[in-house]
């Protein structure tokens, strides 16, 4: 079986109860994620091989994390223990005209504060076919960016392919710390995914003028900053983008685009009415990688990522708990609101 390596910052997620605010809670729910924990546990429930890579602490809390990852099969053998604390994001969930928001409470953590020298990549990724790293990653630290980058470059003369989700995070980090590190790493990535900003903030290319409300409409210009991606970077022989009309937290249209050695493809668009809108975009990247892992066309790749980032928009938390026949079942439209007894 062919083995993804994931790598990234697991957290403590803590939600006000019942759509209240930070401000006005007493309360709050806590689960664990993280944008490759995320993509690493999907793979997992569809039965690959997914092993996550990262820092957490000694403490009860780092093994809790550890816990949620060891409970649905997510293989943590090259986790690395110690350090001061878990990284905490608060997620506020919108409503309406109310946008959803996140407050990051990671600095100091044990793997912001991990060195790149921590991680033995030749160990790490022995048998491995795809590495799987967002930009969320390198925004982290100078050490996580180095790390990073000495990864891709291991799997560059390892043959191993790279998958990089880019994920711009403009809390993290600016627009020019992000593409000054992007065109380090990019010469080295095969499969790139790109949604709205993505283009811009990290590779300085336009291919989305900022109106969430009309995503879908600009689908030429997404294909042509696809291109473009393409063409900068020869190694990367495909690009994949969400494209989304969103009308208010919970009401959405959803679709995607991919350009495979040249070729576009393109799927149908998916009317959602949103439970949660966090981590689509990992359960996206999480559908492309098993796609590749199993040999699926590129259509059948392409249609089978956007099936499941919709069907995570249904799930409270991080995770995509969902099966490869719930995914193949919203593929085929066969999706009901029918008890399945």
């Amino acid at each position: 079986m062919q083995k993804v390596v994931t790598f990234g910052e697991i957290m403590l997620r803590l939600k006000p109860d019942e759509n209240q605010r930070i401000v006005q809670t007493n309360n709050f729910s806590g689960l664990y994620g993280g944008a490759e924990a995320n993509v690493a546990t999907s793979l997992s429930l569809l039965g690959d091989h997914a092993q996550f890579v990262s820092k957490v602490p000694s403490h009860a809390v780092g093994q809790a994390a550890l816990g949620t990852l060891r409970r649905y099969g997510v293989d943590v053998s090259q986790m690395r223990a110690g350090g001061p604390r878990l990284g905490i994001y608060f997620f506020e969930k919108g409503a309406s005209i109310r946008n959803t928001s996140v407050v990051y409470d990671r600095a100091g953590s044990s793997f912001a504060v991990s060195l790149a020298e921590e991680y033995d990549w030749s160990k790490i990724l022995q048998d491995a076919s795809y590495f799987y790293f967002s930009g969320i990653t390198p925004a982290v630290s100078t050490q996580m960016r180095k790390a990073v980058l000495t990864a891709c470059q291991y799997c560059s003369e390892h043959g191993i392919s790279v998958v990089c989700d880019l994920n711009y995070r403009g809390k993290m980090w600016s627009q020019e710390e992000a593409q000054k590190t992007m065109a380090q790493l990019m010469p080295y990535v095969d499969i790139c995914i790109a949604n709205d900003e993505d283009f811009e903030a990290t590779l300085g290319i336009k291919a989305f003028d900022g109106n969430m409300r009309h995503g879908i409409n600009q689908k030429a210009a997404f294909v042509a900053g696809m291109k473009e991606i393409t063409v900068k970077y020869p190694n990367c022989r495909t690009v994949a983008s969400v494209l989304r009309n969103i009308y208010s937290v919970e009401d959405s249209e959803w679709m995607a685009l991919m350009i495979d050695n040249g070729k576009v493809y393109e799927t149908p668009v998916y009317k959602m009415h949103v439970w949660e809108g966090v981590a689509a975009g990992d359960a996206f990247g999480a559908g492309l990688v098993h796609g590749l892992l199993h040999n699926f066309n590129e259509q059948e790749r392409i249609n089978y990522a956007i099936a499941a980032s919709v069907l995570k928009l249904t799930i409270s938390g991080d995770l995509n708990l969902v099966t490869d026949a719930e995914i193949r079942a919203v593929m085929a439209k066969q999706g009901s609101m029918r008890v399945q007894r």
